[in-house]
């Protein structure tokens, strides 16, 4: 197992990149450690020039956005769905519903397989599956058959979503993540926000099935932007993955090592000592390895991955394994399942008791879109500067949990701006105030969210991956419950009941975030003695 311990930062050197107090060291197996967020590799993506880095960010994040735009483009069609294939409101909730299950757990294969055939082939397959899974949408003839398409369209559309992050962690250094997370962050923003505008607009021009043929030709080009220009970020050198298997292949080759000279000794030792040539002879004979092979330094080369090592579980529950991500992650999830719920429950409270039409409907939401981006793009600069701060004061040294600060901003915001849109949809006030409410939600939210993202990738060095496929498991089962409660609680509680307890559960959301800015260092510790002991 990976040898963790702690390294401080470099200090005086402008062009050294600075780590954190808990960057990864891994033992290969010899006396030596190394640290796996800075091993030295060929074609180095850090060393990229900004043109191909630049290239990379916008190539994930206009594959995002695409892939975002599935989750609700079909929601201003559904009533047309359902006379068109005879469907129940059940059944369209369980298209919604699945949809959001498969795509916040199925990174986790997706994660597992990018950690070992690289970022570009897995971007590949699940583009292709999810044009796929789109053409049989835009086919379907039941609504059976559109519920298990909404399932395979899902999970070629989140691999995207959750390997992005580990992308751009490959190519850029510790430091520059927050601003790139922050844009990066807002292209699952734009999907959302849009999708139900366009979805609204093509349906009403060409039928429900139209959304998906867009998602389709949109696919293809997104299919064709990874094939032809992007490279592979991804480095086996700098991957927990190979580094575990390669410290095991030492250790199976320990064995090997001493009974060879073993061997030689109860040669040399013998009282009726033979020649050297019949030695050699009988060292042949037993099969040994020549010593010079015995004695070379195996490499990442001579690695050959097993089932254990790809187990896209075990490296989960490591994740979960530290107190210090459960607790963000739970924050996250309890984030995004929030405006999942809202966004479900805005749209009907618009057109029940606004008698807004689908298109209206998309405008209002846009809102809601509008403010996400606004807190992902300055959410992220911001927390880049506090972190930029907070090293300069304590001497270039720094730990993952002073990205959390940059969240603390923006989190006194959200629970007023929830209480507020709970009773001015209760009381059915000017949908301009509404709007308003959702601007504040969406800054507050996201900014929030941002910097749990960042916090999650910096915490987790050599795992980025399989974190951030984690947080899409716990965004994605949350959401789905809360997406399958929201009508009826809503209907009991009315909004006014429904988003006070969201407000409360909110600010128990941000008091899990405080304790893990306090009590996340010594946590980490902890976990990282308990692996070293495992």
């Amino acid at each position: 197992m990976a040898t963790l311990t702690v390294a401080e930062a470099p200090s005086g050197s402008e062009h050294k990149t600075p780590r954190q107090k808990s960057d990864v060291k891994v033992s290969t197996g010899t006396n030596d450690t190394i640290d796996i967020e800075h091993v030295p590799v060929n074609d180095d993506p850090r060393q990229w020039s900004r043109t191909r880095k630049t290239m990379t960010l916008c190539i994930v994040s206009l594959a995002t956005v695409v892939s975002t735009l599935a989750s609700n483009i079909q929601n201003p069609s559904n009533l047309l769905i359902e006379e068109d294939l005879h469907a129940t409101s059940s059944q369209i909730s369980w298209t919604l519903a699945a949809f959001q299950l498969i795509q916040g757990n199925f990174p986790l294969l997706w994660s597992a397989a990018s950690e070992i055939k690289g970022r570009k082939p897995v971007y590949l397959v699940a583009s292709a599956i999810f044009v796929t899974g789109n053409a049989a949408l835009a086919l379907s003839k039941t609504i059976d058959m559109m519920i298990g398409m909404r399932a395979l369209q899902a999970a070629g559309s989140c691999a995207v979503i959750s390997i992005s992050a580990a992308t751009l962690a490959d190519i850029y250094e510790p430091h520059e993540r927050g601003t790139m997370m922050g844009i990066f962050y807002a292209a699952p923003l734009v999907g959302p926000a849009l999708g139900p505008i366009l979805g609204g607009s093509l349906s009403q021009a060409f039928g429900w099935r139209a959304s998906f043929y867009f998602l389709l030709i949109c696919g293809g080009i997104i299919f064709l932007s990874f094939l032809i220009l992007f490279k592979d970020t991804h480095r086996r050198e700098r991957s927990l993955t190979y580094r575990s298997a390669l410290r095991r292949l030492h250790t199976s080759r320990e064995p090997v090592q001493s009974s060879i000279k073993s061997t030689i000794t109860a040669h040399e030792s013998s009282k009726d000592q033979t020649s050297v040539k019949d030695t050699e002879k009988q060292l042949q004979r037993l099969d040994v390895p020549d010593d010079k092979l015995v004695a070379s330094t195996l490499g990442l080369d001579d690695v050959r991955l097993s089932i254990k090592d790809i187990d896209p579980f075990r490296p989960y529950f490591r994740i979960l394994s530290r107190k210090n991500n459960v607790l963000i992650l739970t924050a996250n999830g309890l984030v995004f399942g929030f405006t999942s719920c809202l966004s479900y429950t805005c749209a009907r409270t618009l057109a029940n008791a606004y008698d807004y039409d689908a298109l209206s409907v998309g405008v209002v939401l846009l809102c809601l879109g509008i403010g996400s981006i606004a807190g992902s793009v300055i959410g992220g600069r911001w927390s880049d500067r506090v972190l930029a701060k907070m090293m300069e004061a304590n001497g270039g040294k720094w730990c993952a949990e002073i990205r959390l600060e940059g969240s603390l901003l923006g989190m006194p915001w959200l629970p007023p701006a929830v209480i507020g849109y709970a009773w001015v949809c209760e009381k059915h006030v000017n949908v301009a105030v509404i709007c308003v409410m959702l601007i504040l939600i969406g800054f507050s939210s996201t900014w929030m969210s941002t910097s749990l993202l960042a916090y999650l990738v910096d915490a987790n060095p050599g795992r980025s991956c399989t974190a951030v496929a984690t947080n899409s498991s716990f965004r994605g089962s949350l959401a789905f419950v809360s997406v399958i409660t929201a009508v009826p609680l809503q209907n009991t509680l009315g909004d006014g009941g429904l988003y006070t307890v969201w407000a409360g559960i909110l600010i128990v959301t941000e008091l899990l975030v405080i304790l893990v800015l306090r009590k996340g260092e010594s946590w980490r510790k902890e976990g990282e003695e308990r692996e070293l002991k495992c």
